[in-house]
């Protein structure tokens, strides 16, 4: 089980990379006001989902605890960043501060897993 769920980590974090690379590719484009999101952001935040999903329920079947606030917190701000990226994925361009706010909740999430013990 522990293997499972340390494949789903190594999952996870490949959709963190594949989210904020996406967003940090596109940061001098959206200096200029042309940022786009790309299939890369799209596929890193749903990779995310599922993954962190799927361990959480490997967990409470493994009888290990789960800091609930914690993945709370974490699932709310992926769901805002998953809308924000789904709902503007078609557009040529999205004003700089929105494209920002996924950068930054992105950042946020990974500070939120890191830090909070």
């Amino acid at each position: 089980m522990e293997t499972l769920i340390n494949v789903c980590v190594g999952l996870h974090i490949l959709g963190i990379a594949a989210l904020l690379g996406g967003f940090l590719v596109q940061m001098k484009a959206m200096a200029a006001g042309e940022a786009r999101v790309v299939p890369a952001m799209l596929h890193g935040a749903l990779l995310m989902l599922v993954t962190g999903m799927v361990m959480i329920g490997l967990k409470q079947w493994d009888d290990m605890t789960v800091n609930n606030p914690k993945i709370a917190l974490k699932l709310a701000l992926l769901v805002v960043i998953l809308g924000l990226v789904y709902v503007k994925r078609d557009e040529e361009r999205l004003p700089g501060p929105l494209f920002g706010a996924v950068g930054a909740l992105t950042t946020a999430n990974v500070f939120i897993a890191v830090l909070w013990t």
